[in-house]
């Protein structure tokens, strides 16, 4: 692993949003390899705590006090330019590199980076492709969107060429990386706060197929229709996946009763293997795919990408099984977007149940008003929706939407739903209703998993 970009182990890195699944990553990667951290964050969490262990320094609250003796300062895109932590950088004339661009010099150290991208599936994807990579024995270093327990966390230090992490698109982002196998798992309209429209995301995501070397490879979902004019446009090896004409398919896909599927790999029309995952849903066989592709390339052998594929499991908040109290079944899962909702509540429809109820919690008002009406067909699928209050995040309510509002508008649509306004009264409304053999879905990415340890008493 290369630090060039870093002159010495002396130096002091601190994180702005230290607390971030990502941040906490680099973070520890740094920590690992004996560099200084410091960082900063608005709560307590047992991200910190690790951290701590590790020997970082860190501050609760934003303070202009809490860089000492600091030499580069590392922000997320989330940060404003009004931070006191970015202003005080500035006026002692420190470096700053947001999250992107030093995750890109970090890339820089590693020959075989895979990068994967796209509105939805990034986590469970790289999730998959960290368990085939382990089982391959490739020793891969990897930063992930979630607590995995293969790795006892969200990143993993190794010491090959190999490395592996999410390319987010938020404001572009991903443009900093260095993939030598980019991924592109969907392309959907999200994060309008930042693109125009849906013509300025997709452009986007072809920007970051052109980073690929030519000897490198672009592997991408053939089904969506803005990602195949990517890969037909694309300057570097190109894989397409999915279920019809593409170059890796799936075909006689059955679920079991846990809604995870079993079926048979093909490349065109040469049959190679059969596979069972052990992440529900339609979408991971998709998922999956990426994957397969990803382990087809570095050849790992066939037996080691079945038991990697068979041993995930995912990471926590995908469909992430919770519990059960008297007979109901609690899963809380981290979707956040009309399309990932619908293909969480498509997934439970697989799973042996009597009724679905979902806690859903909007995560920014931003998303929520731009896709609006996309929010009112996405809950078609269930028996009964409780609606939450928006979770504000990195936002401040301008009052332009509110949660009461979208709940009258799927109401008008004739879905059961009702509006609660506390994770207290959400609990006390799911309690009420649930019998044995329901299952009851914490959805969103923010807090709404506090509903379900409510009820499981937790």
């Amino acid at each position: 692993m290369s630090f060039d970009f870093i002159k010495d182990k002396h130096m002091k890195i601190h994180f702005i949003g230290i607390g971030g699944i990502s941040m906490s990553g680099l973070a520890a990667v740094l920590l690992n390899n004996g560099y200084k951290v410091s960082g900063s964050d608005s709560k307590e969490s047992a991200i910190l705590d690790k951290l701590r262990k590790k020997g970082a320094q860190i501050y609760i609250g934003h303070d202009s006090k809490n860089l000492v003796d600091v030499d580069l300062v590392v922000y997320t895109a989330a940060i404003p330019d009004s931070n006191p932590e970015i202003i005080e950088a500035k006026k002692q004339n420190l470096i700053l590199m947001d999250r992107a661009e030093f995750l890109g010099l970090i890339m820089k150290g590693h020959k075989y980076n895979v990068a994967v991208a796209g509105t939805h599936g990034k986590t469970t994807c790289t999730s998959m492709i960290s368990h085939i990579t382990l089982e391959g024995n490739l020793d891969p270093t990897i930063l992930v969107g979630g607590e995995l327990d293969v790795i006892n966390g969200n990143y993993r230090i190794g010491q090959s060429d190999y490395f592996i992490t999410e390319a987010c698109e938020y404001k572009a982002s991903f443009l900093k990386f260095f993939p030598y196998v980019g991924i592109i798992l969907n392309i959907d309209a999200d994060h309008l706060d930042y693109y125009k429209d849906i013509n300025h995301i997709a452009e986007t995501f072809e920007k970051f197929s052109h980073l690929i070397p030519k000897d490198g490879y672009l592997i991408g979902y053939g089904g969506d229709h803005r990602v195949k004019a990517i890969l037909d446009k694309a300057d570097c090896n190109t894989i397409s996946y999915g279920f019809d004409n593409e170059d890796i398919v799936a075909k006689n896909i059955s679920y079991d009763n846990k809604g995870c599927a079993t079926f048979t790999v093909y490349e065109k029309d040469k049959e190679l293997f059969n596979v069972s995952l052990s992440n529900p849903g339609k979408h991971n066989v998709l998922n999956a795919l990426s994957a397969i592709s990803t382990g087809l390339i570095f050849n790992i052998p066939t037996d080691k990408i079945i038991s990697g594929l068979k041993k995930c499991k995912g990471a926590h908040k995908r469909f992430e099984y919770k519990g059960e109290i008297n007979g109901i079944t609690i899963i809380d899962d981290y979707a956040h977007h009309p399309v990932e909702i619908k293909a969480t509540l498509n997934t439970a429809q697989k799973v042996e149940h009597n009724k679905v109820y979902c806690v859903f919690q909007p995560h920014t008002y931003t998303r929520t008003k731009t896709l609006f009406d996309e929010f009112t067909t996405a809950f078609d699928n269930c028996d009964e929706l409780i609606l939450m209050d928006i979770y504000a995040a990195r936002e401040a309510d301008t009052g332009l939407v509110s949660s009461d509002e979208l709940g009258d508008a799927i109401r008008a649509r004739g879905i059961k739903c009702t509006n609660a306004h506390s994770h207290e009264e959400a609990a006390n409304i799911l309690k009420s209703k649930a019998k044995s053999g329901d299952i009851i879905l914490t959805v969103g990415a923010g807090d709404v998993v506090i509903v379900g340890d409510k009820i499981l008493g937790k």
